[in-house]
């Protein structure tokens, strides 16, 4: 079905953390961004899931990775793993 004429754009590559593995060849990533509060000035921090294409299935829970946006590939997935930039330090102990 899917197959690897998937093109990523190069808009928009955002960085976060899998949260989730569970599912195949799909990865849960958080991403966490922060803003100022328009009235009290105070910083505030957001936190989004986003859903993410791992052909490979490389990537593992408290990795640090790098994806960016592609062409739907369902209902809910339309992002691409792009490289695994850090490895969870609790994977490296198990190995």
């Amino acid at each position: 079905m899917v197959g690897k004429d998937i093109k990523k754009a190069s808009s928009r590559a955002l960085e976060g953390v899998i949260v989730s593995d569970k599912m195949h060849k799909t990865v849960v990533v958080k991403v966490a961004r922060t803003l100022k509060h328009s009235v009290l000035g105070k910083i505030l921090r957001r936190t989004k899931n986003y859903k993410v294409h791992d052909e490979n299935g490389e990537a593992k829970v408290g990795d640090l990775v790098e994806f960016s946006e592609c062409r739907p590939l369902s209902k809910s997935k339309h992002m691409i793993l792009g490289k695994v930039l850090r490895k969870s330090q609790t994977r490296e102990k198990l190995v």
